[in-house]
């Protein structure tokens, strides 16, 4: 199979993923402008490893309609993974050594879960500024999501981030206050999922030379740009959360609550469950602070709960994806017409 001839589905995965429409084959072509190449650094957790490929597999799916988009995983080597989290990392990505001969027109880095108080104490700090660093030359378009963000900001104007008195846990809705491109034919109020125990100051951010794209009078800022040489995009929360996955990461906090990994009850999640799923879970809550044992995990009601649960922020994050995934073909073919043009002043010299 050639390198610009490699099978495609409207979203297709270099390194190991499954087609989630199963749509007949399409060429990749390098020469065709709506053909995006994209790299996926995956930072997170083992548990959330799978996940996480499934979240943006989906999500760009429904954001590449009309364009081909050709995804590759990667990881840092120096985030701690158990023996099964390596496993499937060899089996599934591309190691990132491979990412610095690539050539991508966009980049998605994730977050993890942070060890350290410090990011740059993190064992992977300078990796992942590597990866920064290099984005920054040899792409289009970069998403920094959440601890990713947090940790760029850091090294590129040293912007630190600020820790909040509660975790930052639920759906907020957040004002469009931008005409970026990437804020095209988005409403004007978007709600988005966060589960973030820090915040950057938008004051910082807009110093420093970023654009604010969405902000909430309760919960700051969302999204937010800043043009180098390639246009870094920032998200605070999640766009590409699945409809459950606030609940599932709420029981497993309560699970390390009961396990007595964490002092505090974990706070429920705002603007996300319904009245009659609020007062069952504050019946778990209850019987919890009574009777502290692992088993009482048994009594989450994650059916109820699972069929209860929306995902109302999911049109707006695909409608901003789509902008994204636009921007990327636009730069690709101004580069490929200068290409051309270059070409052609050679063959007529």
């Amino acid at each position: 199979m050639t390198e610009d001839r490699q099978p495609s589905f409207g979203l297709m995965t270099v390194a190991g993923a499954e087609c989630l429409r199963g749509n007949p084959p399409v060429e990749f072509r390098e020469s065709d402008a709506n053909c995006i190449d994209i790299g996926l650094i995956n930072n997170m957790p083992d548990a959330a490893l799978k996940a996480t490929e499934r979240q943006f597999l989906t999500l760009l799916d429904a954001a590449a309609d009309g364009m081909v988009v050709r995804l590759t995983f990667y990881t840092l080597p120096d985030v701690p993974r158990t023996d099964a989290g390596r496993r499937h990392v060899r089996g599934a990505y591309s190691g990132v050594d491979d990412l610095w001969d690539s050539h991508l027109d966009g980049l998605i880095v994730t977050g993890t879960e942070p060890k350290a108080p410090n990011l740059k104490d993190e064992p992977y700090w300078e990796s992942l500024i590597r990866v920064l660093e290099w984005a920054e030359h040899n792409t289009h378009s970069t998403v920094w999501s959440c601890l990713a963000a947090h940790a760029a900001l850091l090294h590129m104007d040293g912007i630190d981030r600020r820790k909040l008195s509660d975790k930052r846990f639920g759906v907020f809705e957040y004002a469009r206050v931008s005409d970026h491109p990437l804020m095209a034919a988005a409403p004007a109020r978007l709600p988005m999922p966060h589960s973030r125990w820090n915040d950057l100051p938008e004051d910082a951010l807009t110093s420093s030379g970023y654009r604010v794209l969405t902000r909430s009078e309760h919960a700051g800022v969302d999204a937010f740009v800043k043009q180098t040489k390639s246009l870094f995009v920032f998200f605070q929360g999640h766009p590409e959360y699945e409809a459950n996955t606030l609940l599932l990461e709420y029981r497993r906090d309560i699970g390390r609550f009961l396990r007595c990994e964490r002092e505090t009850y974990p706070p429920m999640p705002q603007g996300y469950f319904d009245e009659e799923t609020v007062d069952a879970l504050t019946a778990v809550r209850e019987r919890a602070l009574l009777d502290r044992r692992e088993e009482l995990l048994a009594q989450f009601p994650t059916a109820l709960a699972g069929e209860r649960v929306t995902s109302p922020w999911r049109s707006a994050a695909v409608r901003v994806y789509r902008n994204w995934l636009l921007y990327m073909c636009a730069q690709k073919d101004q580069r490929l017409k200068a290409r051309q043009s270059a070409a052609a002043a050679r063959r007529a010299s």
